[in-house]
C-alpha cells in the first residue's frame, strides 16, 4: 500500500484535474467490499453518497477497515482517510491526527462541499470503532 506521505508528494504537484483523478485511482486500489456488508450498520450518515465503512479485527490486534462508495470521488476521499490509520492498533488509530494529515491536501478547496461533508462522520467512526477496543 502507498504510504499517505507519498501520495501527499504526488498530489502537491498534480493540476485539479489530475488531483480528481488521483483521487478516483485510489478509490479503485480499495479492496473490494463484499455486497452483504453494505447494510444500514455500515452506511456512514451525512455523507452526500453512500458510504459504508466496516472495521475488523485483525489476529495480531490491528484494526483493518473495509469501505467503499457509489461515488468515485468519495470512495478516493475514503481511501485517503484509510491510509492515515489502516492496519494501526486501536490506541493508535485513536490518537491519530487524521485531520492532520489531510490537511495539506485542503479537500474543502479542491472538491465541492457536497464532497467533503461526510469526512467528519468517516474520521468519527473510525475513531469510535477504534476506542471500542482499546
Amino acid at each position: 500500500m502507498t504510504s499517505i506521505a507519498d501520495i501527499r508528494d504526488e498530489y502537491d504537484f498534480l493540476d485539479p484535474d489530475d488531483r480528481y483523478r488521483l483521487l478516483i485511482d485510489l478509490g479503485r486500489s480499495l479492496e473490494p467490499m463484499p455486497e452483504a456488508l453494505k447494510t444500514e450498520a455500515t452506511l456512514v450518515r451525512g455523507c452526500s453518497a453512500s458510504v459504508w465503512v466496516y472495521p475488523t479485527r485483525r489476529d495480531d490486534g490491528t484494526l483493518h477497515f473495509l469501505a467503499d462508495s457509489n461515488a468515485a470521488i468519495t470512495k478516493g476521499i475514503i481511501a485517503l482517510v484509510l491510509l492515515t490509520v489502516q492496519d494501526g492498533s486501536p490506541t493508535a488509530i485513536a490518537g491519530a491526527d487524521i485531520e492532520g494529515e489531510l490537511a495539506p491536501f485542503d479537500l474543502k478547496n479542491q472538491l465541492s462541499s457536497n464532497r467533503t461533508q461526510g469526512i467528519p462522520n468517516m474520521i468519527a467512526l473510525i475513531r469510535e470503532t477504534a476506542a471500542r477496543y482499546v
